[in-house]
């Protein structure tokens, strides 16, 4: 080697190890770069989002244009290092030694160790980039990859270790749900949080949401006329159940301002309350909150009563009920409710006993059990296995409670404490 200089040795020994850095910044960049984001880009047609999207298609061709350039170099490095190592100090074993770890040090930093930092840092952005320089090497190497690649597919032939087809690629509902959850910086809280409810509502039923039979507004079509007309006229929905002596009797819906616009000029009577009434919607307590939503639209209702598996009402659901679980509460609360609320000053929540586990624990960020009662009065005669008195505390999931009112032989007001 004697008639190529030290410097032209040393110059190519830099080039070499360059090359090897190209290569193993091209491997992690590629690898770890949002499969995503480049199909977003390629639809929107951008030329490297596109080559990088083909190239990933192929992943067995691309590691191998990519393994095959990168093992050359590396083996070229090593014995370049040799050659200048024989050249300085002749063919001492020790020279040799030495030049065999310092190769292995300046590839490990320099080729390899550095270059995979930068490409898995900036991987999305290298990606449309290196994938110009990538695709013509592997369409000029690409006999040679097909011919690697063959006996590699039949060495995995041998170990039973055969890809039975492309991976899918597609992310389950939990694994979107975590896409979601830190894209933070990506997408507003608000429509983050509507996104969260919406895969959330496969594990949430109308039970869950509904209205309790005991806070159902409902007209008795047996009751006096006059109080039923106090009723018609006291009343904060269009839509009222109506039964007959029983609450769980119900025998058909009312709509309110059908109703007035109809008798205008005469009196209600009994009779024309019966003629306006509406055939009742049925929901079973299980349907899932979705399904209920697309029910809803194929039947055009927006209001429906929830019974349990024997047919007891249950309780009241709507379309606006379902709305409201996606996008949050929107409503106002009826007069002499108490709402769930943010902890005060003092770390104290009021809240209704009639409100439901589920948005409890949301808006005050709580770890109530969800597997049992659906509302705070259920869960808590259901601890108690009793009606509790004013004044009575508790411990439910190690969260302090303290009955602050009680009304009609169940929980009305809690006093909850910060844990």
């Amino acid at each position: 080697m004697e008639e190529y200089p030290l410097s032209a040795l040393s110059l190519a020994l830099v080039v070499l190890l360059v090359l090897s850095g190209f290569f193993s910044m091209t491997e992690t960049s590629m690898m770890a770069a949002n499969r995503y984001r480049l199909r977003h880009l390629a639809q929107q047609g951008h030329r490297g989002a596109r080559l990088a999207v083909e190239l990933l298609a192929s992943t067995d061709k691309m590691l191998g244009v990519i393994l095959l350039g990168n093992n050359l170099v590396n083996a070229a490095a090593a014995t370049l290092v040799s050659i200048i190592a024989i050249e300085l100090f002749g063919e001492e074993e020790w020279a040799l030694a030495a030049g065999t770890l310092f190769v292995t040090f300046i590839i490990l930093v320099f080729s390899e160790i550095t270059p995979k930092i930068v490409g898995a840092a900036n991987a999305d952005r290298l990606a449309v980039v290196l994938s110009f320089l990538l695709w013509p090497l592997l369409r000029a190497s690409y006999p040679i990859v097909w011919f690697v690649n063959l006996f590699a597919a039949g060495l995995l032939r041998l170990l039973r270790l055969t890809p039975k087809g492309r991976e899918n690629t597609g992310l389950t509902t939990d694994e979107l749900r975590s896409v979601v959850l830190e894209s933070s910086h990506f997408v507003p809280s608000a429509h983050r949080d509507i996104l969260i409810n919406l895969f959330d509502l496969e594990h949430v039923s109308v039970e869950d949401i509904m209205t309790p039979r005991g806070e159902i507004e409902s007209l008795d079509i047996a009751a006096p006329l006059d109080e039923i007309r106090e009723k018609l006229a006291t009343s904060f929905h269009t839509r009222l159940p109506v039964y007959e002596r029983e609450p769980s009797n119900v025998i058909g819906v009312i709509h309110l301002r059908r109703l007035l616009a109809g008798a205008m000029g005469s009196a209600i009577s009994r009779e024309h309350l019966r003629e306006s009434l509406i055939a009742p919607y049925f929901i079973p307590a299980a349907t899932p909150v979705y399904a209920q939503l697309r029910f809803f639209r194929e039947n055009r209702q927006r209001f429906g009563l929830v019974v349990d598996e024997y047919g007891e009402l249950r309780g009241l659901v709507t379309i606006e009920d379902i709305v409201e679980e996606i996008v949050g509460k929107f409503t106002t609360s009826m007069p002499g409710s108490v709402a769930t609320c943010g902890w005060d000053t003092d770390g104290v929540a009021l809240v209704d006993g009639g409100h439901s586990l589920r948005e409890i624990n949301r808006q005050l960020d709580l770890d109530l059990p969800l597997d049992g009662p659906k509302t705070l009065n259920g869960l808590i005669i259901e601890h108690l296995r009793d009606i509790p008195e004013i004044g009575v505390g508790l411990r439910i999931n190690g969260i302090p409670m303290e009955i602050v009112q009680t009304e009609n032989r169940r929980v009305k007001i809690v006093k909850i404490h910060r844990h």
